[in-house]
């Protein structure tokens, strides 16, 4: 009953309300260590909104994708190495003290970020937050699981999973309440600190984990806290079962002769059975990311004015709809993984994944081919210091310019479009007296993409691909990974998964901007829905299906000399 992975069944929902109603310390421990989720969630989806007021306050980083590009990404490279960090913390001083350490990292970040006076320092606020995020990404779901009654176990994961999608959709709900008050981005970032200092008060009065307790000789504490939260009549049975299973987990260490972290993973790999789950495993976590669900999640609202509209608050609340339906999909997942099967769920997932890719793809090309004219009379109306200099020359050699060009133009252009956005613009130097001038007539001011009648079919594809993406390929990776590795090597298997994934979000992250003028936005969801393919056949031909399998039978299946992922096991043939 302890120490296996768990998933939330339809019993365990009905179980959870009544054990909470017997038992609210159950619920009040769950809701305090959820707060980590909350925190993960509302990072990852925060800085999509930031981002736009950020570019407008600092010259440097509307200039400089790259610059944007490690805004946003050194949150990712700190959540590497606070999710490393937070396995070391978690094994040697606790599940508690490693929530506690993540929160004093959100707040002190999101204090840092608040009171920025320059880029650099909203980088290195960022990094910190990434710390927080690492350590609470593997700390809170583990503290949750191991302090919870096992049969409402899987629910109460779940629920923490939630949470994180509810963080990014509470993300964009804050961005849109602080457009309109000075200092928008710094309120967006520094607000991360409310709940992380309420998870700090709460997590202060909540005890260590019952499992870590056990582990250290702490045996008479450890029963202490379970009596607090299994019901009476449950309480020894459980308390034997976490003696049976610490005492499992640790002859199994024995077994691997102490060899430490190098022994292990050549002991590891010198097993079929790893190798296999080992390949499928990263392979889903790499696809996961590969097929530009964070290029979304991070850069949203920037992607809708890639597609046509202009105004941050506008982008920001188009946004808020992508998040919804990554939040709703998360929970339409938790009722179809088990009916649907794993892989088939994957699969399925992943062709609506191309699909709504190529149709991006050719939104995107339509809006840059159908870009509104630039005006030589409407820009001279800006005065001639504030024209774009590349316009200047292409207007000698009487070449005609689109908004397009303008805003790709190597001398950091926009676009003032007309007060009827489909007639011709002017384009002018980017500065912020442009910027002022502009929005001075009413006018829409264009940096990231061009005004265009197609911009509304760029938002229903954005939607489709949230909605082909979340319940597959948005949860049944970790799902996957949590059953294809033997119980011995489950720690550091999943380790290199976790890495996998993290590194993987981490180089689209720090490239997306990029690709985007490198490629064009056009070129760049192409890319994504060729590498979503090719992650399709990998995935058909690499991941098997564990569906109703015992941990046992998907050992035995990865072992069996005649194995193909794509064939259906029968464990008694």
């Amino acid at each position: 009953m302890e120490g296996g992975i768990h998933k939330a069944e339809s019993t365990e929902f009905r179980d959870l309300l009544y054990l909470t109603s017997k038992q609210p310390f159950i619920l009040r421990l769950a809701f305090s260590a959820g707060i980590g989720g909350l925190l993960f969630g509302y990072d990852t989806g925060v800085i999509s909104g930031a981002l736009l007021y950020i570019r407008d306050d600092f010259e440097q980083v509307e200039k400089s994708t790259v610059l944007q590009e490690t805004i946003v990404s050194m949150a990712v490279a700190g959540a590497i190495f606070g999710a490393g960090a937070g396995g070391w913390m978690n094994d040697r001083f606790g599940r508690r003290p490693s929530i506690l350490i993540a929160d004093i990292l959100f707040l002190a970040g999101s204090i840092v970020m608040a009171f920025a006076p320059a880029p650099p320092v909203i980088i290195v606020g960022r990094v910190l937050v990434g710390l927080g995020v690492g350590m609470a990404s593997m700390t809170s779901p583990l503290y949750i699981s191991e302090a919870s009654p096992a049969r409402i176990r899987g629910a109460l994961v779940s629920t923490n999973g939630l949470l994180i999608t509810a963080g990014q959709f509470l993300s964009y709900l804050i961005n849109l309440a602080f457009t309109k008050v000075n200092g928008t981005w710094r309120w967006m970032l520094g607000v991360a600190g409310v709940p992380a200092l309420l998870q700090f008060v709460l997590m202060l009065a909540l005890p260590e984990s019952p499992r870590w307790l056990y582990r250290k000789d702490r045996k008479r504490e450890a029963e202490e806290i379970m009596r607090k939260v299994y019901p009476p009549e449950e309480v020894e049975e459980e308390i034997a079962a976490l003696r049976a299973s610490v005492e499992a987990d640790m002859a199994q260490e024995r077994s691997l002769g102490g060899a430490g972290l190098a022994g292990t993973l050549r002991k590891a790999f010198g097993s079929v059975v790893v190798r296999r789950g080992l390949t499928a495993g990263v392979l889903c976590q790499v696809a996961q990311q590969f097929v530009g669900i964070n290029t979304v999640m991070y850069y949203s609202p920037t992607i809708v004015q890639l597609a046509g509209f202009a105004s941050n608050s506008t982008a920001l609340a188009l946004s808020l709809v992508t998040s919804g339906l990554n939040a709703a999909g998360s929970v339409v997942s938790m009722f179809f993984v088990d009916k649907a099967g794993r892989r088939r769920l994957m699969l399925l997932s992943l062709t609506g994944v191309v699909a709504c890719l190529g149709m991006l793809s050719g939104v995107f090309f339509a809006v840059d081919s159908h870009s509104p004219d630039v005006s030589l009379a409407g820009t001279a109306l800006f005065g001639a210091n504030g024209t774009c200099p590349e316009f200047d020359l292409a207007t000698v050699a009487g070449v005609e310019w689109t908004c397009a060009q303008c805003i790709k133009s190597p001398s950091e252009c926009g676009f003032c479009a007309d007060t009827d956005k489909l007639l011709p613009g002017a384009c002018l130097r980017t500065s912020d007296a442009s910027r002022r001038a502009c929005r001075a007539g009413r006018r829409e001011w264009y940096t990231r993409g061009c005004p265009s009648s197609f911009g509304w079919l760029a938002l229903v594809a954005l939607g489709a691909y949230i909605v082909s993406y979340s319940p597959g390929m948005g949860s049944v990776p970790w799902l996957i990974n949590s059953e294809v590795y033997p119980l011995r090597f489950r720690g550091v298997c999943g380790g290199i998964a976790a890495v996998a994934n993290w590194t993987s979000n981490l180089l689209v992250t720090q490239t997306f901007l990029s690709l985007t003028q490198a490629l064009g936005t056009a070129g760049t969801f192409l890319l994504f829905g060729g590498v979503s393919a090719m992650a399709f056949l990998l995935i058909f031909l690499l991941v098997p299906e564990t569906k109703g399998l015992q941990f046992e039978e998907v050992e035995q299946m990865l072992g069996s000399k005649d194995y193909k992922a794509w064939k259906k096991f029968n464990s008694k043939g």
